[in-house]
Parts: structure tokens; C-alpha cells; sequence
């Protein structure tokens, strides 16, 4: 089924934009009266509205009244929403002078959340991930990964994954699950050595059997995993044929270099990333992804945006949002935010919540208004599309389609 959507006051298509390094708000492609032609959930063509219309008499129009800037629908590449309880009590802590390591180390951090998730049921779990999905779509949110690591059991981590999948299936969006169940080390275990190996010869083996996740995730970090042995985990990964990431760099360094070694589709955090780590990135085809939503909630600086940008990086954005470190979910709040602090341009935002997300997740089918792309796009009523990062996350999406269908 074919149609054409618009016409939108400014179609922002970010088609043409590089992959990597800085970008020029001049180098924006904007068509002024633009419109999609979408067959089948896909694009088809992109233009003026009324040549569109006028070059495809016969096929339905689903016209938008009302002065709107159209763009490419977000995608979020590093979640961690589906969880349970709260940890608003170490968020009062680390507002109070605790560090976010001596707060794990008295009970709190990622530990109080694995007690919290083991004890709810895999619908609860859905429901609030469906929830949180909802609000992420309203929010321009089209496709979102979801990473598992509250479980850090056999038992609870495929639980997290199956909530995860069947959200997925149930949800508008896209939904990409990736197993974190390296995130600590659980108080099972002695040691990561037993506790990996356990990981890589059970858990693998039941996600291959369920395909439930083609990604994985390591923490690297000094209250989680070791350089030596993360990389180890990470290359016997890649054997079995998934995808890399890392949580890398965030208060020490080194899990940048780990990443790069191992060609992990990504290395994310990176807070702690000086000009060594940088300089490593920019030489790779690692995808350094930055959680400004981390940095908020931690009350730490940003991860060196602007650096990575001007050493040849292709930088990407996403939320974090998990109940911890990161319990603001609003992707284009923090992405305005970090542009802010960091002197990005509104092109270099963009990029990095949409096409550039999507290398992370090593998608090449979204991200850009062209041809042969998944037709997600979210609307601002607005008639500048500066106004959207202007507004620091005020002014939310009115009106966003994930394969062509309006969806909220």
C-alpha cells in the first residue's frame, strides 16, 4: 500500500550528512513544503508535496494540516528499562556527598535493583517496559535497544530477555535486546572468572536456543570487570557469531581499548575518555555512544563530545535511562543539554540521535529520510527546526509514524 504524508513546513531528511566528524548546521538538507512517498512501511521517494501528489495522482494522501518540522525518528541505542523498583534512595545519597562506589559497596547501586527485579514476574516486567516503551514513543523514540543485567542469574536474565522480546513483539517500536548479564559480578559467585565462564557456557547457550538477544554487553570497569578478563569474554563472544558492546571508560579508562581491540560495534559512557582514548577512537570503527542522562543523574561532566566530534569520530546519543545512574529518560532533554555544555552544533545532536545511533546498532535501514529506509519520523509543531533543541525537550514530538503508520 502506497501513500504520500505531508506536506510539513521543514522535512528535515539528514541525508548526505557523514558518518563521522563535525557537521555544519549548513549542511542540513530542509525541504521547505516536503513530503514522503511510503510503500509498504518503506520510503519510497522524498520531495515537495505537491509534486509528489502531482507525479502520483492515483494514491492516498494523508495530508498534515498545521505548520510542522518533520525529521527522522529517534533511536535510542543504550537503555536499561526494563527493571524493577526504584532507587530513589541513592539518588538522595549521592546528593548528600556519597559516591556512586560507596554506595554499591553498602548495598545500593546495581545490587538493589537485581533484588528488586528477581522478585517481580516477567508481566510485571512487561508492563513496565511497556510503559516506559509508550512514553520513549510520544517522545520521537522509534526504535530502542534494551539491555537485560538485573538478573545476573540463569533464571532471572532469561526472564529478563524473554520480557524484553515479548515487548518487542508487542510494541509499535522497534525493540534491539542485548544481553548484559556481565553487568556485576553476583554475590553467587566468587569470582568473575567462574561467574563468565558460567555466563559463556550456560547462558549462551539458551539464548542461541531462544534467539533472544544477537548483541552483548560488559561493564568494565574497577567494581565490575576486569580488563583482561572482559576481553577474553568479549572475543569468545564474537565466535559464536554476536554483536560487540561496552560500557567502557566511564570513571577509569581502559574499557575503550578493550572495545577497539575486540571491534565492538560500540564503546559507551566514555566520561572518563582522555586524548589517548580519543585518539583510539577516532582510528576505529568503534562507535563511541555518550549517555548524557548518566552524567546528570551522577552529577559528573560529559563525556568529551565536542573532542571526539573533532578528531574524526562519529559520535551517537542515547539515554541510559535505567533506575539508577540515569533516571531521566528523555533522550532529546539530555541530548539538548550535552550540545549545550559541549558546543554541538543542532545537526551534530541530530546525527547522533539517528543515524549515527543506528551504526551503533549496526542498522542501516533508519536513521535518514531517502529511499529504501524504514519510514519512522517523528513531527514538531514548529516552523524552524532550530526550535526543537532550543526548547531543552519542551517541546515534545505532536505527532510521530513508525513504518508509516501514525502512532502517536
Amino acid at each position: 500500500m502506497k501513500k504520500i504524508i505531508g506536506p510539513f513546513r521543514q522535512l528535515l531528511t539528514l541525508d548526505g550528512l557523514p558518518s563521522r566528524g563535525p557537521i555544519k548546521d549548513e549542511k542540513l538538507k530542509i525541504i521547505s513544503g516536503g513530503a514522503l512517498l511510503i510503500s509498504d512501511g518503506q520510503i519510497e521517494s522524498v520531495g515537495k508535496f505537491e509534486e509528489l501528489v502531482k507525479q502520483n495522482p492515483k494514491v492516498e494522501v494523508e495530508e498534515v494540516e498545521g505548520s510542522f518540522v518533520a525529521m527522522p525518528g529517534f533511536i535510542d541505542c543504550h537503555t536499561h528499562i526494563c527493571f524493577g523498583g526504584s532507587r530513589a534512595k541513592d539518588y538522595a545519597a549521592r546528593n548528600n556527598g556519597k559516591t556512586y562506589q560507596e554506595i554499591a559497596a553498602s548495598g545500593g547501586g546495581i545490587w538493589d535493583t537485581v533484588t528488586k527485579t528477581r522478585e517481580a514476574s516477567q508481566e510485571k516486567l512487561e508492563e513496565a517496559t511497556l510503559q516506559r516503551l509508550h512514553l520513549l514513543l510520544s517522545r520521537g523514540v522509534t526504535t530502542v535497544e534494551v539491555k537485560s543485567g538485573y538478573g545476573l542469574s540463569l533464571e532471572e536474565e532469561l526472564k529478563l530477555l524473554r520480557a524484553i522480546n515479548s515487548c518487542g513483539e508487542m510494541h509499535e517500536s522497534d525493540v534491539i535486546s542485548t544481553c548484559l548479564a556481565a553487568h556485576i559480578i553476583p554475590r553467587e559467585f566468587d569470582n568473575e572468572s567462574d561467574y563468565l565462564h558460567f555466563l559463556l557456557t550456560e547462558l549462551v547457550l539458551k539464548i542461541q536456543e531462544e534467539k533472544l538477544a544477537n548483541r552483548f554487553d560488559i561493564f568494565i570497569e574497577q567494581n565490575a570487570f576486569t580488563l583482561s578478563k572482559s576481553a577474553s569474554y568479549l572475543r569468545l563472544l564474537k565466535q559464536f557469531g554476536f554483536d560487540i558492546t561496552v560500557h567502557g571508560d566511564q570513571f577509569t579508562t581502559g574499557g575503550s581499548k578493550v572495545a577497539i581491540e575486540v571491534g565492538a560495534s560500540s564503546v559507551d559512557h566514555l566520561e572518563a575518555s582522555g586524548e589517548s582514548e580519543i585518539k583510539a577512537l577516532s582510528q576505529s570503527d568503534t562507535v563511541p555512544v555518550v549517555l548524557p542522562g548518566a552524567s546528570i543523574g551522577l552529577g559528573i561532566p560529559f563525556a568529551p563530545a565536542r573532542k571526539l566530534l573533532d578528531a574524526g569520530c562519529g559520535l551517537a546519543i542515547a539515554s541510559d535511562w535505567n533506575p539508577g545512574s540515569a533516571p531521566n529518560g528523555n533522550l532529546l532533554t539530555q541530548a539538548a543539554l550535552l550540545g549545550a555544555y559541549e558546543k554541538l552544533s543542532t545537526a551534530e545532536v541530530l546525527a547522533g540521535i539517528t543515524y549515527r545511533s543506528a551504526k551503533a546498532l549496526n542498522l542501516n535501514d533508519r536513521g535518514m529520510l531517502k529511499k529504501g529506509m524504514i519510514a519512522d519520523l517523528a513531527s514538531f509543531e514548529t516552523n524552524d527546526y532550530r526550535e526543537i533543541l532550543y526548547h531543552q525537550g519542551e517541546l515534545q514530538p505532536s505527532k510521530v509514524w513508525k513504518n508509516g503508520n501514525l502512532a502517536t
